[in-house]
């Protein structure tokens, strides 16, 4: 996530509201099950208001947006089909049908942005060991992002993309694929396949890619952040942005492997 400089008052809502969002998803997580899609769901049609806001999208197609997404979200629910070839299938008809009847593609793209990472981590929940798995996949995102900070302060240097977010540097994407890197082989005890970790150090590139996207997008919409809804740290997309592109290659790696 794009770091910008806020007053040092706000330093404190952002470390509880920090470690209440870690508790909640923990929680969730641990239940698996009917919490674990209640809160992947939510987060997602939060997603989409705030990647039609930073598409221009009007409110009404805003909401059709949600309406759609929640046809595969309800679809992958626990007491339906669950995560599957039908709700990928349906994650695709909603972007289509999107596009098509708000004439906005990037608002139906913004169906598959939010509901593929759903999808994933729903699948990496409920494969064997899917505590660990779904565990690895979320927190290397958070492991890169603290890495990434620190290492950025500490060290500086050259800018990784000054135009698109001028605090990120070489030193803090390095810093993160290494504290990511760590983070997965702490977890080798645990049973986390050596596949994994291996693949670690490339998902930590993505995070900051998905981070790196979702600054540029708000950079081009004129936005600091994609929404207010979370205080200290802008919006759920904001949040998000590193595990979007995580969360899909992380099931791919998984299913190989299977």
């Amino acid at each position: 996530m794009d770091l910008p400089p806020r007053k040092n008052a706000d330093l404190g809502t952002r470390a509880v509201v920090g470690v209440a969002l870690i508790a909640i998803a923990a929680a969730a997580l641990w239940f698996g099950g009917f919490a674990f899609w209640l809160l992947v769901t939510i987060a997602a049609l939060i997603m989409m208001h705030e990647w039609g806001g930073l598409h221009g999208a009007s409110v009404w197609h805003k909401r059709l947006a949600q309406y759609a997404l929640m046809v595969p979200l309800s679809i992958m629910a626990p007491i339906a089909a669950g995560p599957s070839f039908l709700a990928l299938g349906l994650i695709g008809a909603a972007a289509f049908f999107i596009a098509i009847v708000t004439r906005n593609g990037m608002l139906g793209v913004g169906a598959a942005y939010v509901g593929l990472p759903v999808l994933a981590l729903l699948v990496l929940r409920e494969a064997p060991d899917g505590r660990l798995l779904a565990f690895w996949a979320m927190a290397l995102v958070w492991a890169t992002d603290i890495a990434a900070y620190f290492a950025g302060r500490a060290i500086g240097g050259p800018k990784l993309m000054p135009v698109v977010s001028p605090n990120k540097t070489w030193a803090g994407l390095g810093g993160g694929v290494v504290g990511a890197t760590l983070f997965a082989i702490a977890l080798t005890p645990y049973g986390l396949p050596l596949p994994l970790v291996i693949a670690t150090p490339l998902l930590a590139v993505l995070a900051q890619a998905g981070d790196l996207y979702e600054s540029w997008l708000k950079r081009r919409a004129g936005v600091k952040d994609s929404s207010n809804i979370l205080p200290g740290h802008g919006g759920v997309l904001d949040r998000l942005d590193g595990l979007v592109p995580v969360a899909p290659v992380a099931m791919l790696v998984l299913l190989l492997l299977q």
